[in-house]
């Protein structure tokens, strides 16, 4: 169902090249396609052409833009199959999970549509004082101009959903470099945008390496970069120069099981397990740290220990499969480098901890060490760790003993322990009575210390490309 090979888009248009990149199927490690790589000039050409997009793309009307966009629901719903197969292909994630995506990817967009028709300013009260007598003032949100978008391979397709959609919607220009190893659910969302009468140069999708994207963050024509990926975003942040800077830069996520879950444990195993290795771990939001109160530690251990026995691993193409590959063999490499570190300093395996290639078993532990890189830094893997708690001063304290605050999740009856989470917890988002793991695209996404800045969403995301214009009118 892949193409032989895809094109890279220039100012809405496909183009070729002489130099091609392999994209591996991650299960097989054989080669699935390959993607045309575009060169310096090629660089320039775009970014020169979404400048010279900028007023075009400004007169662009909402109804128009979400013309566009109501366009690319359209079709992503008819390529559905296709898109979930690149998916399944290019990410070795799990055709349901897959399937999965591609519902998001509709969902934002669809979200983003009808936001295209709602970016609305106020009306500001200037009666503060009688020598303010007929003034009035108004605001109204303009488009910041081109912008530049650099995303990862976990979720290819929603994570550029979540940064090309709402810069449709507010009406700026982009060029967007999209993961090296994940480049074809991009090119398919350009394939589309490129059937759409978006101005000329509103677009670029790049398959650039990381080597020869410098341009889309230093340029100072880019009035924002949005960069999703690893800590690697606070030194972009810092080459910047005086753009906007936006940053989500994943977590070390913690799920708090409050004294009172006794009777729903059979929900909670089933949560966390999703949330700890769906898709094999590779998600910001994936439950890394499990804090379970003392009176309820065993017997959520034993459950949770041969629910995780019981998961599917292999052939993500089959319909079965609950846990695929992880992104290549040196990121399976890596975490389990940081489990027998773990090990080494005291920590108990419950389960899994055996790698074979790029597939790393499920893994529980406890009895980790705080100063363990698994217990401190993004997992990023089908990894999660447990530890009893007595109070819930106690925990709170645990969970903000890190340098990541993207979100946290707690299980609890009470109301109190569940505003004292939302008040205390050093987290972008608090999800009560569900996994840190959950996301709808329609909320503030975003975090806190190494986290990140800014809030992705798409009407946050909108508010970041666009700012605010002032009018002051004076009645004669």
């Amino acid at each position: 169902m892949l193409a032989k090979s895809y094109p890279y888009y220039l100012a809405n248009q496909p183009q070729t090249s002489k130099e091609m990149m392999d994209v591996l199927d991650k299960y097989s490690g054989k080669v699935a396609t390959r993607v045309a790589v575009p060169d310096a000039k090629a660089v320039e050409k775009a970014i020169a052409a979404a400048v010279k997009a900028t007023v075009p793309m400004r007169e662009f009307k909402p109804w128009a833009r979400q013309a566009v966009l109501a366009h690319c629901v359209q079709r992503f719903k008819e390529r559905r199959e296709e898109l979930a197969y690149a998916l399944c292909v290019e990410a070795g994630k799990p055709i349901k999970d897959s399937d999965g995506e591609v519902t998001r990817l509709i969902e934002t967009f669809f979200i983003a549509a009808d936001e295209a028709v709602r970016i609305n300013g106020e009306t500001i009260n200037l009666d503060l004082a009688k020598r303010l007598d007929g003034y009035h003032g108004y605001t109204k949100r303009v488009p910041l101009g081109p912008v530049s978008f650099i995303t990862p391979f976990n979720f290819p397709l929603n994570l550029v959903a979540h940064k090309v959609a709402p810069a449709i919607a507010a009406g700026c220009p982009f060029v967007l470099k999209p993961a090296e190893r994940t480049p074809i659910g991009a090119l398919i969302i350009g394939e589309v945008l490129a059937e759409t009468d978006l101005p000329k140069g509103a677009f670029s999708v790049l398959n650039l390496d990381g080597k020869h994207a410098g341009p889309l963050v230093e340029d100072p024509r880019f009035k924002l970069l949005s960069f999703t990926g690893s800590q690697i975003g606070w030194d972009l942040k810092a080459r910047a120069g005086h753009k906007k800077v936006t940053l989500e830069l994943g977590g070390n996520a913690a799920c708090i099981i409050d004294a009172d879950q006794g009777p729903h444990l059979d929900h909670v195993i089933d949560r966390l397990v999703f949330g700890a290795f769906y898709q094999s771990g590779q998600s910001c939001i994936s439950v890394q740290r499990i804090y379970a109160h003392e009176s309820l530690y065993e017997e959520l251990k034993k459950r949770l220990v041969a629910a995780v026995k019981k998961l599917k691993a292999g052939d993500p193409k089959k319909k079965d499969t609950f846990l695929g590959p992880m992104i290549d063999e040196a990121a399976a490499e890596r975490l389990h480098g940081w489990i027998e570190e773990a090990r080494k300093a005291g920590g108990k395996v419950l389960c899994g901890g055996k790698r074979n290639g790029a597939m790393l078993e499920a893994t529980l532990m406890e009895n980790v060490p705080t100063s363990a890189k698994a217990h401190r830094q993004e997992a990023f893997g089908p990894f999660a760790l447990l530890s009893p708690f007595r109070t819930f001063d106690e925990v709170v304290d645990m969970v903000n003993d890190s340098d990541y605050g993207l979100q946290a999740g707690i299980f609890t009856d009470s109301l109190s322990n569940a505003m004292r989470a939302w008040n205390e917890l050093d987290q972008g988002g608090v999800i009560v009575n569900d996994i840190p793991s959950f996301r709808v695209d329609n909320m503030p996404y975003g975090g806190v210390k190494l986290s990140g800045i800014g809030r992705e969403g798409v009407r946050w995301a909108i508010e970041d490309m666009t700012e605010l214009r002032l009018m002051v009118m004076r009645e004669r």
